[in-house]
């Protein structure tokens, strides 16, 4: 695969200004930048749903691509046809008849065009190897430990983890020649994990890869592409992301040296110049030559990339809040089965309350009753008389897309100023500010959601997985931050470290409803069970 003079803006943004790189057939690739650089959108540009103002990608093969956040057109298909439907051979299988039925009463020229169609297809059908195609289907659903009984559920009954497993075994079965994987590594269980790791090592085509998980991406890399949010280039490094780390920070501190070396060269023509500038005679004519030396220098001199700001959320809430914040009394809610029954449980003011339990257990769920997203079966849910809600949603259902980042957190409560300034503490440019959502990452629209947030300045923060899809570094500014909010907080997450730096100080296990004082083991207990 090979990029040739990359040009793309969406508005005042730049996303790449003349970038090139080159993919060897079956290298496996690691792309990492901060969020927002052009990750996701390079795969957008591969698979020709975001068209570049200028310059191409070539490639040869088929692609398969697993994004973030699973988008299943037909909900109603179920699990074992929307894995089936991953390799077309029934797809093929009926072309190749209809084709059959075409022949019969046609030209011997037309007849011969159409053989040839038949033989092409029948050649797609021996690719997708169809007499063992579904051993091979159920080997990788044994191996990414599926459970057989998913197989006959609909699409829409499956949780966001699960619909991400299913779409990743469906990925792996479709015998594509070039692996896009955008985070690939959610959802994703130990054994699994290794599954899809040793997978991906072995697997004969080019594998491009957007992930923060670092060791994931040392097991299977053989290089990394490394796109500049700066300079909006791209560059290509050999190795893994150890090697890249390495490699490039030895760059920065050479490139760092060279610009010291150059600022003190310069500045020492310009004090000669503007010591000799006014002399007459030899000095003057030397001082001529010294401004002209001086001009060469400072237009070809090395300069260091700006640097990107970093998130910072210092906030206070307009008001404090009431003494018990919120309160849920005998609450009973489900769909096909009862999630709860008879919960019941208050959340004291400036309390860090943390809700924890298995996968598909009802953790999100209960959140949306607490905003009033869902109606409970029974009970009630009531809140102080002071309490301010604002709440982040794990799957970001609350922005509009055909809306600009500057339209989607606009609030008349503040100046335009003032917006700018929040979206500024989230590593938005004024680049950035007219940019439509629809084109921005998961995490960019996880960074709008907490700018959101945090110009609500309200007293109680409902935040369901605020980590998921940022990487490490803007994680733990997030968490330093969160740790000194003076307001009430209640939270969805299994990331332990961010859990573990906000001061949670009790925790409400579900289903059962019992309520615990905060320790670190329990979080790590139910951050494995996950995973398993």
């Amino acid at each position: 695969m090979i990029g040739k003079d990359l040009c793309l803006k969406f508005g005042l943004s730049t996303i790449y200004d003349h970038a090139d790189f080159l993919i060897k057939n079956d290298d496996k690739v690691g792309i990492v930048g901060v969020n927002g650089c052009g990750k996701t959108t390079l795969f957008r540009v591969i698979m020709h749903e975001q068209e570049l103002d200028s310059g191409r990608i070539e490639y040869s093969g088929l692609i398969g691509y697993l994004p973030q956040v699973i988008d299943v057109s037909d909900l109603n298909m179920t699990v074992l046809d929307y894995l089936l439907q991953a390799r077309p051979i029934e797809k093929i299988k009926k072309n190749i008849a209809d084709l059959y039925s075409e022949i019969q009463d046609v030209s011997d020229k037309e007849k011969s065009r159409i053989l040839k169609k038949i033989g092409d297809l029948e050649s797609k059908l021996d690719y997708y190897d169809q007499y063992n195609s579904e051993n091979i289907l159920m080997e990788i659903i044994d191996n990414m430990h599926i459970d057989e009984s998913l197989l006959d559920l609909k699409m829409s009954n499956l949780s966001g983890g699960q619909k991400s497993k299913i779409a990743f075994a469906a990925l792996l079965y479709s015998k594509a020649n070039i692996l896009l994987l955008d985070e690939p590594t959610n959802h994703l269980d130990n054994s699994t994990r290794d599954y899809i790791i040793d997978y991906l090592k072995n697997y004969k085509g080019t594998v491009l890869i957007i992930s923060h998980d670092i060791s994931f991406l040392n097991a299977i890399v053989n290089s990394i592409m490394h796109i500049d949010k700066s300079t909006h280039k791209i560059n290509m490094y050999k190795g893994n992301y150890d090697n890249y780390i390495k490699v490039s920070t030895a760059l920065n501190e050479a490139r760092d040296n060279l610009i010291a070396k150059e600022e003190k060269e310069i500045q020492r023509l310009r004090d000669f110049v503007l010591l000799y500038s006014n002399s007459s005679g030899k000095r003057k004519r030397i001082a001529e030559s010294r401004e002209k030396l001086l001009a060469k220098k400072e237009a070809e001199r090395v300069v260091k990339p700006p640097s990107l700001k970093k998130v910072r959320i210092n906030f206070k809430p307009i008001e404090n809040g009431s003494k018990i914040p919120l309160q849920v009394n005998n609450l009973t809610f489900g769909y096909t089965h009862n999630l709860y029954n008879n919960l019941s449980f208050l959340v004291n003011n400036k309390e860090r309350f943390l809700i924890l339990g298995e996968n598909g257990i009802g953790k999100s769920t209960l959140l949306k009753l607490i905003v009033g997203l869902l109606e409970p079966i029974e009970g009630s849910i009531s809140f102080g008389s002071k309490t301010t809600i604002a709440y982040y949603a794990q799957e970001q259902e609350n922005l509009d897309l055909e809306k600009t980042v500057f339209e989607n957190t606009k609030d008349s409560s503040y100046t335009d100023m003032e917006v700018y300034a929040a979206l500024g503490n989230f590593l938005f440019t004024e680049d950035d500010f007219n940019k439509k959502v629809k084109y921005l990452s998961p995490g960019e629209r996880a960074r709008i959601n907490l700018a959101k947030v945090i110009l609500t300045r309200s007293n109680l923060l409902i935040l369901d997985e605020p980590t998921n899809h940022l990487d490490p570094v803007t994680q733990e500014l997030i968490a330093k931050n969160f740790k000194d909010y003076d307001g009430t907080i209640i939270l969805v997450s299994h990331n332990l470290s961010f859990v573990d730096s906000i001061g949670i100080n009790r925790i409400l296990l579900l289903p059962s409803g019992k309520i615990i004082n905060y320790y670190k083991d329990i979080v790590e207990y139910y951050s494995r069970i996950n995973n398993q």
